[in-house]
């Protein structure tokens, strides 16, 4: 593992260069209301929604064709999950059962755009990539990508392909943000876009998906602590229910994981999000909203009070430039 001495320059560096922009962003005036720059904001940087409409919002899953998502997962059941629990703005992640087709971000983002920002999908084969990651953010107002390596293990040349390079290239003219759900064997890799692309804001999903069921997982913790070498590298402490060898909450076996990628990062690039609004997390085998804040909030240990607000909010409002909105009163 490398020193975190190094790290620590670079999270100062960071938090130096981007604190007072924030600062200015969160302290923007909602509807006339004077904001409260000292709230902090509660930002889920991954939640998956979709459409109950399904001549206007079809399912298209590209792996599984027919499939449909576990009940009812819509922006009004996110939105009333995130009022009564607290939860300021959402990242959105298309859902896979919608496809490549990213209509119903699309909507929620017009519909609610003080308190959402989207991350859609386009197909990694397509030789358009580029054309369509502007048509989704310039005609749409998609705030970035998600690429899924991890679905095409052993076919995954695409991700330093021609194609891909221009993608990235217009992701640096454009300035949006991409994330990766991929497998920490292909995180080399990514490594090598990540350093021809040093302007893109790179998103590690789910710490990686590490396998911690490995006999030793270590040399795999290693190729995800390498990318920490990289100033627009963040990680999402998320997913601890597939990630723990037990998958019993609070997942205490993940937390010496989650200390080395905090050791590496620093508290300055890790981001909380969750998966899935409302009843739908049971669906899924999730845990609850209340139980996904408490994890941050109180479980894990080694996060101290500036580090939780950090990770739960203000380093998503300053990855995604969000604006300050008005903070739910309801809180459970």
């Amino acid at each position: 593992m490398q020193s975190s001495v190094g790290h620590v320059d670079r999270r100062n560096f960071v938090t130096t260069a981007t604190g007072s922009a924030a600062s200015l962003l969160l302290g923007l005036p909602d509807q006339g209301q004077a904001a409260d720059p000292a709230k902090p904001p509660v930002v889920d940087a991954h939640i998956h929604v979709w459409g109950n409409d399904k001549e206007r919002f079809p399912f298209s899953h590209p792996y599984q064709p027919g499939a449909e998502p576990k009940g009812t997962g819509t922006v009004e059941v996110l939105l009333e999950d995130m009022d009564k629990h607290g939860v300021t703005h959402a990242i959105l992640v298309q859902m896979i059962h919608h496809g490549w087709d990213n209509s119903y971000l699309a909507h929620c983002i017009k519909t609610h755009p003080k308190r959402l920002k989207a991350h859609g999908l386009v197909d990694p084969t397509d030789p358009k990539v580029a054309e369509k990651l502007e048509f989704w953010v310039k005609e749409h107002g998609l705030a970035g990508m998600r690429f899924s390596p991890i679905y095409y293990k052993g076919r995954d040349e695409w991700l330093t392909s021609a194609v891909h390079r221009a993608a990235w290239k217009k992701a640096e003219d454009l300035g949006v943000v991409f994330n990766f759900y991929i497998s920490t064997q292909q995180l080399p890799t990514l490594a090598t876009m990540i350093q021809r692309y040093p302007q893109v804001n790179v998103i590690i999903d789910h710490l990686g998906q590490m396998d911690l069921k490995a006999r030793d997982p270590a040399p795999e913790i290693e190729k995800l602590l390498a990318l920490a070498r990289y100033p627009r590298v963040w990680v999402k402490v998320s997913e601890l229910t597939s990630i723990s060898k037990s998958g019993k909450y609070p997942f205490e076996d993940a937390y010496p994981l989650i200390k080395q990628v905090y050791e590496a990062y620093g508290p300055d690039r890790l981001l909380w999000g969750t998966g899935y609004p409302g009843a739908a997390r049971a669906a899924y085998g999730r845990p609850t909203l209340k139980q996904e804040l408490v994890l941050v909030q109180e479980k894990i240990p080694i996060f101290t009070a500036q580090d939780r607000e950090k990770i739960l909010g203000r380093n998503a409002a300053r990855l995604w430039k969000l604006e300050q909105s008005t903070t739910p009163t309801k809180q459970g």
